[in-house]
């Protein structure tokens, strides 16, 4: 069975370089509906490694972005969200 990390940003333009910045860095993704990003992962011995690299990634796009933005990990699902009062 095939695996994915999600992604759900919270602005188009803010997923779309998070993709470019994921292909950059050889992790592929592809664009979900408005905002979501899968990033399929091979098989259960890396899928940690590489969610911790997609999270990481998200992190780094967020402050190149300079978006008041934090990711937020919930269920299996990355979500980057404004951040709570």
């Amino acid at each position: 069975m095939a695996r994915t990390i999600q992604v759900k940003a919270a602005r188009i333009p803010d997923r779309d370089r998070l993709l470019h910045e994921l292909a950059r860095h050889g992790i592929g993704g592809r664009p979900v509906d408005d905002v979501g990003i899968d990033v399929p992962l091979d098989d259960d011995a890396h899928a940690r490694q590489v969610a911790s690299d997609v999270f990481s990634h998200v992190e780094r796009t967020i402050m190149l972005i300079g978006a008041p933005f934090v990711p937020i990990e919930h269920e299996g699902v990355i979500y980057i969200r404004p951040p709570l009062s």
